[in-house]
């Protein structure tokens, strides 16, 4: 008796398991039927993705975008749970599903479309430079022998290598886990230059910064999806296809005025 308690009790444990495993992801086959999405986006990006302080709400272009995305793949009923995350997070959090997706200005590249699916562009943008006014840079060989701050997992700083390689000049970089850290360093001296894509400096500019004039490598933003999900993935694409083609996502823009 003793020994069909422990088999039962062993099966038991094993089903489970198994049954927290399927919870952890979503399956490939189901996705497309849930009531409540879960999406990854940016906190503190003005007219992106920020928390309002006052709300305790997400607001911005990517938050606005996200929202006609669920609206139109999962039906107008559904629940869109948005979730706070960094370059360093938001790929692994899609990976163990604990977000369906991510909008949350993600760049498309080859290397990553190995790991996730993405959507077509739905957002271009270029890596652009952030200094002092009164550093005396004026463009990007002033920076020779200085140091960048840039984000964590972000495509920027290989970028900026390339780019001084071709150029001669040499570099440092110090990265950090949030914009507002970077943005911090600027200010304090502990970089000499804030690097990321143009229309995220944008929202920290003030009157003792300035961007630089050079421009680097295109950042194409898309939404994110897990690989296995790629019924999502076909489903997000056309929607967002579709928001070009009518303008919708044009009068996004527009509305937080991030027209280029």
């Amino acid at each position: 008796m003793r020994k069909k308690k422990v088999q039962i009790s062993l099966l038991l444990a094993f089903v489970s398991f198994t049954a927290a495993l399927a919870g952890c992801g979503n399956s490939p086959d189901d996705i497309l039927n849930k009531k409540e999405v879960k999406v990854g986006v940016k906190n503190d990006i003005p007219n992106f993705g920020l928390m309002n302080i006052d709300t305790r709400e997400f607001e911005g272009f990517e938050i606005d975008v996200a929202k006609e995305v669920c609206k139109k793949v999962f039906g107008d009923d559904v629940k869109v749970e948005f979730e706070a995350v960094t370059a360093k997070t938001r790929g692994p959090l899609l990976e163990t599903g604990e977000l369906d997706m991510d909008a949350a200005t993600f760049t498309i590249t080859d290397e990553r479309k190995e790991t996730y699916n993405f959507s077509q562009p739905y957002y271009t943008d270029h890596v652009k430079l952030m200094v002092k006014k009164s550093s005396g840079i004026d463009d990007f060989m002033g920076l020779d022998g200085k140091t960048i701050g840039v984000s964590q997992s972000a495509t920027t700083e290989e970028s900026l290598k390339e780019a001084a390689k071709e150029a001669g000049i040499t570099l440092n970089f110090s990265e950090f886990s949030s914009y507002p850290e970077i943005k911090a360093a600027l200010d304090s001296g502990r970089v000499d230059c804030f690097s990321v894509d143009g229309s995220i400096l944008s929202g920290y500019l003030n009157d003792s910064l300035k961007l630089l004039p050079d421009e680097f490598s295109p950042q194409e933003y898309g939404i994110a999806m897990a690989k296995r999900n790629t019924k999502l993935a076909k489903e997000v694409d056309n929607v967002i296809s579709d928001m070009k083609e009518n303008g919708e996502l044009d009068k996004l823009m527009e509305k937080w005025g991030l027209n280029q």
